[in-house]
């Protein structure tokens, strides 16, 4: 069962949990101090219109100007109406100063500002309301199959405004008509909120901010896998308590308060697996080890073997490790939240099964991830090239800040090699023209091992460019890190420049390393203008699934197998009435004589090469003339009884006998001469029927296997006949005819079937056993 587990307990950060067992499976924390602007709604306003970009900047409140794409801005926000005809140049269509309604797309990353977007998306229960985007819309690709297209039916009844769109949500599967109208309607309240309050003042302001961590989790997590919601922190519960009784009322009973003297993630035994997640280097169960490093553009994953030594060889240990990496690979994206390119380097394997299987085992193991994935192939180097969507702020990024020694590379120089750059740098500067003094800031092992091990050094660059150098140890500064000021002669003088040298050193304040309380006070989030809207009317109750209600099916018969079983056999009225009603089935087909059917059987092996070596026949005139004709009515049930009784496997010559001819036209054997057009109902049909004319007179047909020809006994063309055409054209209902299977006949055989009167009973087939 899983579990949704909330840690409040501290006011630095807010931790949401989610866990199979004693397994963490999606993990997402918020610092308050560092508030997410992903799907926030600010107005903003147009600083900077770039052609060459097809983008414009916007200053909707944030440090850096926000960046707009032409393909992300409405036509309501555009000044004239291009030409249907010609591209859309943003320089017509926008102008510097308008102010517009924006949405946050993608967070700030390093000096790259936010992603905006115009097309507003306002996220609900069950649905997605995209109020200015009329063509977008539909299901989630998540959803498939029958629940696809009962929510598309759905779709239809709801009332949705004119110019707008909406998108079912997963957590939509299995909700009624009712209940998904319920939460458009509160999306459309929020929309008419928004631009209320957008029209009120000018822009930069935060118009609307999308819900906290608690409200995301309870929103986009809870489903019915979800047994249970375990809550640290009485403030959080209460949030949560009231939020599900306002839209999930139906789940409230698994929402608790946890209170116990452990901690609710020591109970779980999950810490350990929240800390690598912080961690470069996770280890595998076999062994073996996955490290991912961090650049600016893409995440590097490298697999290592490590100490994993279980395979009976080197190609069957590298297949153990590369598939436990995926499935960790696939976990830890998942709980860093990591985006954009990644790149995964797999232990080299010799076979593609081995490579293809390892490639399966990822694809599997990123099919609970709630973002977008594309996957490539493992190359012939052993690189995995893959894709995943940014929901948010990655981990790394929302707790980490920069190494403020090594710069984000993990690696330093050391005390020697760092003293030596320094020393040429100083260099450098006493060589330039007009230099007084250097002032050099170092940390203390580097200072001191210059004013020791290379003091010559520095006495004849003074010596020989007549500067004055002057080295500070700063306690403060760690290496790599150090800090040179130039001094020119007019600069001797000033106060900085001519204090005491160990009041030069300068104490290094970095805003990250400011306590919490006083960085939260300098960096108040701004109040959004629309807040604290709730739906009119609570959420209607979950109409019962069809699938879990066992009343609609039919109730099973109480009775056991044996007990039907002696009802059968002593022909019980209640052994009748237990069993369900089923079409009446075609009766089989007959066994043919044994003695026809191996002698009949090479035959007909025979005259199948001999087809085979045949060249095809051309039909004549007249069986040209006959396929244009009318096919002949199919026989009634009664038919193929006419020649049912007779004492042998022998063939009927039909009702009134007749002839039988040789003819050279191949025949298929009967077995397998069954016409699909005309369904299961023997070999016979397969042979054109005799006509019984109203006028008495009697017509010959010659049929033969694929070429069937007719000829009649006179030339001359049918004349028309009232009684005749009205019992073609109204027919009698035919009953199904019993299925007689009759002995293979040797190769190139056809006969001739003479039809009977009208008055006689119904004519049986030109053929029958």
């Amino acid at each position: 069962m899983k579990r949704m587990l909330i840690n409040a307990t501290q006011e630095e950060e807010l931790r949401v949990a989610l866990v199979d067992g004693q397994k963490l499976v999606d993990l997402d924390i918020e610092i308050p101090s560092r508030q997410q602007k992903k799907s926030n709604i600010y107005k903003g306003r147009i600083t900077r219109v770039e052609p060459s970009l097809e983008a414009a900047f916007v200053d909707f409140g944030a440090e850096r100007h926000g960046f707009l794409p032409l393909k992300e801005i409405s036509r309501r926000y555009f000044k004239s109406e291009p030409d249907a005809n010609s591209k859309v140049q943003i320089k017509e269509v926008l102008r510097e100063g308008q102010q517009v309604l924006v949405q946050v797309d993608k967070e700030e990353r390093g000096t790259k500002g936010a992603a905006l977007t115009t097309f507003i998306s306002l996220a609900g229960r069950f649905l997605v309301l995209m109020p200015n985007n009329p063509r977008a819309g539909g299901v989630s690709r998540r959803i498939e199959g029958d629940d696809r297209a009962e929510l598309r039916d759905i779709l239809r009844d709801l009332q949705v405004p004119e110019g707008s769109g909406i998108i079912v949500r997963t957590a939509g599967v299995g909700r009624s008509r009712d209940e998904l109208q319920w939460d458009l309607d509160y999306l459309l309240n929020v929309w008419k909120a928004i631009e209320t309050a957008a029209d009120a003042k000018p822009a930069p302001f935060l118009v609307y901010q999308e819900s906290n961590a608690i409200i995301r989790a309870l929103r986009d997590n809870l489903s019915n896998e979800v047994g249970e919601i375990l809550i640290e922190g009485q403030e959080i519960y209460e949030q949560a308590h009231d939020f599900i009784s306002r839209v999930m009322p139906q789940s409230a009973q698994r929402l608790k308060h946890y209170q116990d003297d452990i901690p609710l993630f020591t109970r779980f035994q999950i810490e350990s697996q929240i800390e690598s997640a912080f961690a470069r280097e996770v280890r595998l169960p076999s062994g073996g080890s996955v490290v991912i490093d961090h650049t600016e553009a893409l995440v590097s994953i490298d697999i290592n073997s490590a100490r994993a030594t279980k395979g009976q060889d080197i190609e069957e240990t590298a297949l153990n490790t590369n598939l436990e990496a995926a499935t960790e690979v696939a976990r830890q994206l998942r709980l860093r939240d990591i985006g954009g390119l990644v790149v995964i380097d797999f232990i080299d394997m010799n076979a593609n099964r081995n490579q293809r299987e390892v490639e399966n085992r990822l694809r599997d193991a990123v099919q609970p991830d709630r973002a977008r994935i594309q996957i490539g192939r493992i190359s012939r180097f052993g690189l995995l090239e893959m894709s995943r969507q940014r929901l948010r702020p990655s981990l790394g990024e929302s707790t980490n800040i920069v190494c403020p020694r090594c710069g984000g590379q993990g690696s330093i120089r050391d005390v020697e090699s760092m003293a030596l750059a320094i020393l040429r740098i100083i260099g450098e500067e006493a060589r330039k023209e007009g230099t007084a003094r250097v002032i050099a800031q170092l940390p203390v092992d580097v200072s001191t091992y210059l004013l020791n091990e290379k003091r010559e050094w520095v006495n004849t660059i003074e010596q020989r460019h007549d500067v004055s150098i002057v080295l500070v140890p700063n306690p403060d500064l760690e290496t790599p890190n150090h800090r040179i000021r130039r001094v020119r002669e007019d600069e001797t003088e000033l106060p900085e420049n001519a204090a005491a040298s160990y009041r030069i050193a300068e104490r290094d304040d970095n805003e990250d390393d400011l306590p919490y309380a006083k960085r939260k006070d300098e960096a108040a989030a701004p109040a959004p203008a629309v807040k604290g809207i709730v739906p009119a009317a609570p959420a209607p109750k979950q109409a019962a699934s069809a699938k879990k209600d066992g009343g609609a099916k039919t109730a099973p018969d109480s009775k056991g197998v044996i007990r039907r079983f002696i009802d059968w056999l002593m022909g019980s009225p209640g052994a009748a009435a237990s069993k369900p009603q089923k079409k009446p089935a075609k009766r089989k087909a007959r066994p043919a004589p044994k003695t026809a059917n191996r002698s009949d059987s090479r035959s007909d092996g025979r005259s199948k090469a001999r087809r085979s070596k045949r060249p095809p026949r051309k039909k004549s005139a007249a069986g040209k003339a006959a396929k244009s004709k009318p096919a002949a009515t199919k026989p009634d049930k009664q038919e193929a009884d006419s020649g049912a009784g007779s004492p042998k496997g022998g063939r009927s010559r039909g009702r009134r006998g007749g002839r039988r001819r040789r003819s050279s036209g191949p025949r298929k054997r009967n077995d397998q001469t069954a016409n699909p057009q005309q369904g299961n109902r023997g070999p016979q049909d397969n042979q054109t029927q005799a006509r019984a004319e109203p006028d008495g007179n009697r017509k010959s047909a010659t049929v033969s296997d694929g070429n069937s020809e007719r000829h009649g006994n006179s030339p001359e063309p049918r004349t028309a006949n009232p009684a005749r055409d009205e019992a073609k054209s109204n027919p009698p209902a035919p009953a199904a005819p019993p299925i007689v299977e009759r002995p293979a006949a040797s190769s190139g055989e056809s006969y001739t079937v003479w039809s009977s009167t009208p008055g006689d009973s119904p004519r049986g087939p030109g053929r029958d056993d």
